[in-house]
């Protein structure tokens, strides 16, 4: 992974990060890294593989990763399951989308150790807020120390309970439509609850992402079909189905 440069402004950085890294964060899939454990499945390279010259300048070029994000970010690969974290390609160009938009409010749904939390922090004004859903209080305190070394931790809200808890506490705590960004990156059983919920909290133009939801495979690699999935992989095909009507969050 390239070493940290100083940040660039928002049209410098998107000019050729958010180009470059977007297949990225919209596949939900993972660079050069395996799917995650609980899928089960073989080391698939959709994407160019690390040693990829052209992958390589295109990251030199554009990777804008604030020290503190990365050392979070390879602490969390240094825990079960850490591979299963969002990518820093996919954190910068969420964090790209945020500025663009002069985002100030942020829902992340599926906390871990902040890393996403901590890359939406970073993108928001002084004054902006991320609240982050988790279940296991444990992930989180990791990252804690790492939110406080870059003077973004007074930005994350904690809600240590179910998402939907959370969620259906926001709107009726009379926050519909009040925020700029949702990510969803939490359990895939509820994916369809949080999809609607998350609508109705973005105001209009809001950005919603949903990560891991495309291409689900078989054991043996294939992309399975509507009338063969099941189970996980059955809930991510329903999931794709609605879209928001024009006028709403993308």
């Amino acid at each position: 992974m390239t070493q940290p440069v100083p940040r660039l402004s928002v049209p410098a950085a998107l000019a050729l990060g958010s180009a470059a890294l977007g297949a990225a964060f919209a596949t939900g899939l993972f660079l050069g890294r395996r799917w995650p454990p609980w899928r089960g499945l073989r080391e698939l390279r959709l994407l160019p593989p690390e040693d990829s010259p052209l992958w390589q300048y295109l990251l030199s070029r554009s990777m804008r990763e604030h020290p503190a994000l990365r050392s979070l970010r390879l602490l969390t690969l240094e825990q079960p399951q850490g591979d299963s974290m969002m990518t820093c390609e996919q954190a910068q160009l969420l964090a790209n989308l945020a500025r663009l938009i002069q985002a100030k409010k942020a829902l992340d749904l599926g906390t871990f150790t902040g890393y996403s939390a901590l890359a939406l922090a970073l993108a928001l004004p002084a004054d902006g807020r991320v609240v982050t859903c988790e279940v296991d209080a444990q992930p989180p305190e990791l990252g804690r120390p790492l939110w406080r070394q870059a003077e973004a931790e007074h930005k994350i809200d904690l809600r240590l309970k179910p998402a939907l808890e959370t969620l259906d506490e926001l709107l009726a705590a009379g926050e519909a439509g009040t925020f700029d960004v949702a990510v969803v990156d939490a359990d895939k059983e509820n994916c369809a609850a949080y999809y609607e919920r998350c609508l109705q909290l973005l105001r209009p133009g809001g950005i919603l992402a949903v990560l891991r939801i495309l291409s689900p495979l078989t054991d043996e690699g294939q992309v399975l079909s509507t009338d063969t999935a099941s189970g996980g992989n059955a809930i991510s095909l329903e999931f794709k189905q609605p879209l928001p009507p024009p006028g709403k969050p993308q």
